[in-house]
């Protein structure tokens, strides 16, 4: 905020001393520093404030431009217009529902495939 270097620094704390006197200048130090410590918050509390809102109406025009190009009823009403390949009814029971591992293979099927040690021993 401000430029100041160490002598800068010394000469306001030596007129200090020398304005405020030895006695008072520690309250007087601590009381400066408990108002730039609220101020330094407040001023903190309002930028974060102002970023949020800033946040917000960028998402807000995020989302009428999206509404403007592609209106929810018409996200919607997409998946109904798709068709669907007819499954039948082998290829339903044999896949595996959504999020459910692969079924084992039943013995019937098995059986009619030789494995490898089955391959190697003949």
């Amino acid at each position: 905020m401000f430029d100041m270097g160490f002598w800068e620094l010394l000469v306001i704390g030596v007129v200090a001393l020398v304005v405020i006197g030895p006695e008072r200048l520690p309250r007087v130090a601590r009381i400066a520093g408990l108002w730039l410590g609220r101020a330094r918050r407040t001023l903190s509390s309002v930028q974060n404030e102002i970023r949020r809102e800033l946040r917000a109406d960028e998402l807000k025009e995020i989302l009428d431009k999206q509404a403007r190009s592609r209106p929810l009823e018409s996200i919607l009403e997409e998946p109904a217009k798709r068709t669907a390949k007819p499954v039948s009814d082998t290829e339903a029971a044999r896949a595996p529902a959504r999020g459910e591992p692969p079924a084992a293979p039943d013995e019937a099927t098995s059986a009619a495939r030789p494995t490898e040690r089955d391959t190697s021993a003949s």
